[in-house]
């Protein structure tokens, strides 16, 4: 009898500390995975710190063209397709001509 209840409280140990050991494992690649994707999430956009731009009259839909282009330009150098000169002839151009 008392060998049997070695075994029960030798087995009892090692399921218990294979449980806990076990949580540990999750908990942590949770964690892990929950900050992989907080880094793969896109950051979210901040508000404006002034009141927006307002063109003159007249000038608003050009304005609002040239701001959509300069947006669509920044996004692509942000994904790494333009490199930092490529984006400044592109935005030179966009401004000025």
């Amino acid at each position: 009898m008392p060998g049997l209840i070695r075994a029960v409280v030798r087995t009892t140990a090692i399921a218990g500390t294979a449980t806990v050991v076990s949580g540990r494992v999750s908990r942590r690649q949770q964690g892990r995975w929950a900050a992989k994707d907080q880094a793969a999430a896109p950051p979210a956009e901040a508000p404006p710190a002034s009141a927006p731009y307002e063109a003159p009259p007249g000038q608003g839909s050009d304005m609002d063209s040239k701001l959509a282009q300069l947006k669509e330009l920044g996004a692509l150098k942000e994904q790494g397709v333009l490199t930092d000169a490529e984006f400044e002839v592109q935005k030179d151009k966009i401004l000025h001509g």
